[in-house]
């Protein structure tokens, strides 16, 4: 099986004046399609800069990574833009919508950088659909500020999925959300999981990696676990 992520050799360094700030210190690792993986160190380990060079927002200084068979590292800014537009969802802590504007809108903003062909009636069907999926179809026309923080969640996956991307990137998705809440959140990607979409998840929290097949740690730069769960899905 032809690996979905590989990484080789990563490293990434940040220079502030003439000092060099070396934060991934040699990343090797593979993640095949519909594996769920859970990323986990502590504040200052490196776990958001390599989730930031996963997603294409950053690139390593040296190595090469590798996306769907496709060198992505070393490509212009345009064409990463691309990639993160058609292959990659994200989903945030603090959600990232814009608060006047409704779920429904904020769901298909993303249509409108994938040069996707598709009418303003299609955006807005694909729409409707991803936001039942999440379970809030009756709360399209309802801003951020109408919603509660969980469903507020519920529109970042919505908007996430409305490319259809093979992964999604979740950085810390449960972190301003209460115990009942986050569990709603992390059932769902559980499911969507199931349905054989790649999840890869940054988290500093045990409980909420758990919820993931595999879990890395890093630590200073480097990884210092790489552990299948074991586990049978319920």
């Amino acid at each position: 099986m032809i690996p979905l992520i590989k990484l080789v050799d990563i490293y990434k360094t940040y220079y502030i004046g003439e000092i060099s700030v070396p934060v991934l210190k040699g990343i090797s690792i593979e993640i095949n399609t519909g594996e769920y993986v859970a990323l986990m160190g502590a504040s200052g380990s490196g776990k958001s800069t390599l989730m930031n060079i996963l997603g294409c927002l950053d690139r390593q200084t040296r190595g090469d990574y590798i996306l769907d068979g496709k060198e992505v590292g070393r490509i212009s800014g345009d064409q990463r833009a691309q990639i993160r537009n058609h292959k990659i969802g994200f989903v945030f802590q603090n959600f990232n919508l814009l608060a006047r504007t409704s779920a429904l809108e904020n769901v298909i903003m993303p249509l409108n950088y994938t040069s996707s062909g598709l009418s303003a009636s299609k955006c807005r069907q694909r729409g409707l659909e991803v936001l039942d999926e999440v379970g809030l179809g009756d709360r399209a026309d309802h801003t951020p500020a109408q919603l509660s923080g969980g469903q507020q969640q519920r529109v970042a996956i919505a908007r996430a999925l409305i490319n259809r991307p093979p992964v999604i990137f979740a950085d810390e998705p449960t972190g301003n959300l209460d115990s009942k809440t986050s569990l709603e959140v992390m059932e769902m990607f559980r499911n969507l999981n199931k349905e054989g979409i790649t999840v890869i998840l940054v988290t500093h929290s045990t409980e909420i990696a758990e919820y993931a097949k595999r879990t890395i740690c890093i630590s200073d730069g480097v990884i210092i676990s790489n552990d299948y769960h074991g586990r049978e899905e319920s």
